[in-house]
């Protein structure tokens, strides 16, 4: 926010937007001026993120391609993009963004999409911030014998191709670091991981089976054990996280 705070229109793209929830969480930060562009695959997603938004806003008027939002004293520009980001990046991208940003994306990229990305948001001397890139920290409570081949399995689940190539899973934080930096980049990181307890009981049940799910589709876990292992009732769960902002020199 302190680096664009000299900026009075901002152009921002936003990818894997998902529901918007990555806008929602930043523009109270920015200036008073904002041009956001939210980029996904799922027209469904883009769609919500449009429902989303129009609740969230102070004031929302529709446009052919998107939103103007009124938030507090914030005015907010807001295009909908559907794009594949694997066959056109430039595209997805524009010509001239000030910040580039995304949530809970890049552990499903591949390593070379990821040095390519980087050298991309590069050439167009953008800020990139991306949050809730998954680390490989997950712990239980109560614990359970089989947490770590658990684990393992999940990993490996991640480390498949998600449509970016094979996944860096656990290991993108790292090489997203590696690639901005042998661009000239100052990198910044953060842990951020999530911390469930007693008040996340139905999200922690949520978070479970969908890794349950995971794990049984590699094969690496027994089905009567991955059974055990979701028979338990969880009162706390933390998924770790790393959140990372590059700086163009």
């Amino acid at each position: 926010a302190g680096r664009l705070q000299a900026i009075a229109a901002l152009e921002i793209i936003d990818l894997g937007c998902g529901t918007g929830s990555n806008l929602r969480a930043t523009a109270p930060l920015l200036g008073p001026r904002q041009s956001w562009t939210l980029v996904d695959h799922d027209p469904r997603l883009l769609a919500a993120a449009r429902e989303r938004l129009t609740v969230w806003a102070d004031r929302a008027e529709p446009r052919e391609d998107g939103l103007d939002l009124k938030k507090g004293d914030r005015e907010i520009a807001v295009r909908f993009r559907q794009a594949d980001l694997v066959q056109d990046l430039d595209g997805a991208l524009g010509e001239a963004p000030t910040l580039v940003t995304a949530s809970a994306l890049f552990d499903l990229c591949s390593t070379e999409f990821i040095q390519r990305f980087a050298t991309a948001v590069a050439r167009r001397r953008a800020i990139f911030y991306t949050v809730l890139t998954y680390d490989g920290v997950q712990t239980w409570t109560p614990a359970h014998a089989a947490d770590a081949a658990m684990l393992a399995a999940f990993i490996a689940h991640q480390k498949t191709d998600k449509g970016f190539g094979i996944s860096a899973g656990p290991e993108a934080p790292a090489a997203i670091k590696a690639a901005f930096e042998a661009e000239g980049y100052c990198v910044r990181e953060a842990d951020t991981p999530w911390r469930l307890d007693e008040a996340d009981k139905s999200l922690i049940a949520d978070l479970a089976q969908g890794f349950a799910n995971a794990v049984a589709e590699t094969g690496r876990v027994e089905d009567r054990l991955i059974g055990d292992w979701l028979r338990v009732t969880r009162t706390a769960a933390v998924v770790g996280h790393t959140d990372t902002l590059a700086l163009p020199p």
